[in-house]
């Protein structure tokens, strides 16, 4: 049975690069929805955290405070 007319060698190499470019593509897309999903996970925090600091009443400043003092004494521990 015959097969058909065979590919020629730049026939193949042509074939290979357009699919390497669609996969780039692809992979450029695929990263581009991944930061999009960290982008989105990031918000989310930030919103849970924003929640609390309004639930307590505090400011920012005092939040931070309250933070930097709890990672000192964490350091501290560790040593």
């Amino acid at each position: 049975m015959p097969r058909g007319q065979r590919k020629t060698i730049e026939e193949k190499i042509s074939a290979k690069e357009d699919l390497i470019a669609a996969l780039m593509t692809r992979v450029d897309s695929e990263k581009k929805e991944l930061e999009e999903l960290y982008q989105e996970k990031r918000i989310k925090e930030l919103e849970t955290v924003n929640n609390l600091i309004a639930d307590t009443g505090l400011k920012p400043e005092e939040v931070a405070a309250v933070l930097q003092r709890y990672v000192e004494g964490r350091e501290s521990c560790a040593s």
